[in-house]
């Protein structure tokens, strides 16, 4: 409003200037343009950065006067990574250009706001009792005076309080509680790292001294992968965006990258300069689509269909009818591909089958394959050239307990000799038997492809299995878990089985024809992204690229989302290459000092472990969201499982698991 009040005086001025008609010089007052010259002056340039959780960290030039931004600029003196990267900088976009006008806004809430109600009863409550915590007690233990503030919450009715006050309410409520119920009766929920580490810190660290819980960010906000952790044991471990230079095939999937990414979107357009292809896959036309040289639209929420079809033309193509020698080395020595599964016996309908059970181990053989130290969580394999069952180097029985062998080295843990496991068991089997499979595509009973069960969501496919006598004498059957993806990406693999699909036009899970009729995607293009991205990975070694981002987490079934993309990077040997893998939206926070921070964040100085707790399961029990929900456990398990054990609704399941610790 000032800003059209200035021009408008400024017209009015130069109206009567003009009016002489003789070109004199005026001598109207010009006051009004020192408005202009102090919206730029400043006092001083300090180095900030803007905590809004894009993960940017963009270094900005703040520009001080008399204590208050008055603007702001983009730092240019970020580091050269190497020669062959483009700059980081420009680094920055309009949101942070204008984050000052946040911080002097009048919606910014900059005092602490308490209900009226309850601050009356806390100031009265002081005014009898000289200890804090008593006053507190006296508020909570009377049931009228507890009820009279309670039952105003959801209705407003904040005013604003003093530092003082708060901060004391706040610390006699938790002694009141920790002395009366125990302190794992006070939780708290602390801002993410990815806006500040010290800001979450302070919060998390003062929870951790009290012995209080601290509610987990990572699964609350459904925009972080569970299938990372699911997978990995860790969350969300990408390159940084400089990375995304080295593709020489990039996948966006999911995310809007000039728009939530900005100060890293210049590194996608400049590696377009470099010849490498780009496939944008979002529902909509997103802001990022004008990077793809193709835009796949599926429709929202199919895109585990749309990944499951990518990878069954990459499994057939690549690994089966013309198997990529790296990509088959890759698989060998950085994935589980090789390692034998038990396979389970499982009744349906008085019919005994096969099912897919736990790892074999080497504690399930005889004299623990001469494994002495943690045999129980040392996986197995067979050796391509001795069939002998080997127990290779790197699972998580060598972690502990031992030296040497924590590693990936292709190496039989027992001679040290060094060992080429077996893929497949092809062509080395003792039969080939069926297997039943898990179908989460929903009931679909006009296909013929399913067994028939109480379910009819079971898939029947065929592999070849042999025969192994455990130590306690038992015969099991066992299979590679290279064997039974094939089958369950419906391959035909040889063996005459009319439940899984001979070409790409086979109306069978998961092929290319199958999740046209879900996704809405012409098979053909699916064809033709998976071999490109394949082809590619092959040629470079891996660099091949998905970057991913939220738009996949915000759907139930988010993990199975993630883990169809996840097993196409893994096929094609691009987890842990650069310029490939999975990027998801991380940002510059992996390059924060994360090993400093955990101890103080969480206490680690004071005292191990710290006291956590995931928020979803949180909030779910304690803001009642379990009395709203209408799924039975019945309805989301496994087909495979048995349903009289899941007759109960979900929050008695949760119950269960807690006191039981795990075991059902």
């Amino acid at each position: 409003m000032s800003h059209f009040l200035d021009r408008l005086l400024f017209f009015k001025q130069k109206k009567s200037t003009f009016a002489n008609g003789h070109g004199e010089t005026s001598t109207a007052n010009r006051q009004w343009e020192d408005g202009y010259r102090r919206r730029w002056q400043h006092d001083k340039v300090v180095r900030s950065t803007h905590g809004v959780n894009c993960t940017g960290s963009c270094s900005w030039k703040i520009y001080v006067k008399d204590g208050l931004v008055t603007w702001e600029t983009q730092q240019t003196d970020y580091p050269r990574t190497r020669p062959d990267l483009p700059n980081h900088e420009p680094r920055g976009c309009p949101r942070g250009a204008s984050y000052s006008w946040y911080m002097y806004s009048a919606n910014r809430l900059k005092y602490p706001k308490i209900r009226k109600q309850l601050l009356q009863l806390w100031r009265d409550a002081l005014n009898q009792h000289s200890d804090p915590v008593n006053a507190w007690q006296s508020i909570v233990e009377n049931p009228s005076s507890a009820k009279s503030y309670k039952q105003q919450r959801g209705m407003g009715g904040f005013v604003r309080a003093s530092w003082e006050e708060v901060n004391t309410l706040i610390a006699a409520a938790n002694v009141y509680t920790a002395k009366q119920y125990g302190p794992d009766r006070i939780t708290g929920f602390s801002p993410i790292p990815a806006m500040s580490m010290v800001s979450y810190a302070a919060g998390a660290r003062y929870l951790s001294l009290i012995g209080g819980n601290c509610l987990s960010f990572y699964d609350w906000y459904c925009d972080l992968p569970p299938a990372s952790p699911q997978i990995w044991g860790e969350q969300t471990d990408v390159p940084e965006a400089a990375d995304w230079y080295n593709a020489n095939y990039i996948i966006v999937w999911g995310s809007n990258v000039p728009q939530t990414r900005t100060p890293d979107a210049h590194f996608l357009t400049e590696v377009r300069y470099k010849g490498t292809k780009t496939c944008v896959i979002t529902s909509d036309y997103s802001e990022c689509s004008k990077f793809a040289d193709s835009w796949l639209a599926p429709r929202q929420g199919t895109d585990a269909a749309l990944a499951m079809a990518f990878g069954h033309v990459i499994l057939k193509e690549f690994h089966l009818q013309q198997p990529s020698t790296y990509f088959s080395d890759y698989v060998r020595r950085y994935t589980d591909m090789p390692m034998l599964v038990i396979l389970d016996e499982y009744k349906q309908n008085d019919k005994p089958a096969l099912i897919q059970g736990r790892f074999l181990r080497a504690s399930d053989l005889a004299n623990n394959l001469e494994q002495k130290n943690n045999p129980e969580w040392k996986t197995v394999g067979i050796d391509q050239y001795t069939q002998q069952i080997v127990t290779p180097n790197g699972s998580i029985g060598f972690r502990w307990g031992e030296q040497g062998k924590w590693n990936i080295e292709p190496t039989n843990s027992q001679t040290g000799q060094q060992t080429t496991l077996l893929l497949s068991l092809k062509n080395r089997h003792d039969e080939i038997a069926e297997v039943l499979f898990p179908y989460f595509g929903g009931q679909q009973h006009e296909h013929g492809y399913f067994q028939h069960t109480q379910h009819e969501e079971l898939l029947a496919r065929k592999v070849p299995v042999k025969s192994v006598t455990l130590a306690d004498g038992k015969q099991v059957k066992v299979a590679t878990v290279f064997d039974l993806s094939v089958a369950n990406y419906g391959i035909d693999n040889g063996y005459h089985d009319e439940n899984t699909a001979s070409d790409y036009d086979s109306d069978i899970p998961y092929t290319p024809a199958w999740q046209e009729k879900i996704t809405g995607v012409p098979r053909a293009d699916v064809i033709r992204i998976a071999r490109e991205f394949a082809r590619t990975a092959d040629k470079t070694q891996g660099r091949s690229m998905i970057i991913v981002g939220a738009a996949l987490n915000h759907w139930y079934h988010m993990d199975m989302n993630y883990r169809g993309l996840i097993n196409m990077l893994m096929l094609c040997g691009c987890v842990g290459q650069s310029g490939g893998g999975w990027a998801h939206y991380v940002g510059q926070e992996k390059l924060r000092p994360q090993t400093g921070w955990l101890p103080l964040a969480f206490a680690l100085d004071w005292q191990r472990p710290p006291r956590q707790m995931n928020g979803t399961s949180f909030f779910y029990n304690h803001s009642d969201q379990w009395r709203y929900e209408k799924l039975q456990m019945s309805e989301v398990v496994s087909p495979l499982a048995d349903p009289q054990k899941w007759q109960a609704s979900i929050i008695d399941f949760k119950a269960l698991y807690g006191f039981l610790g795990g075991s059902i």
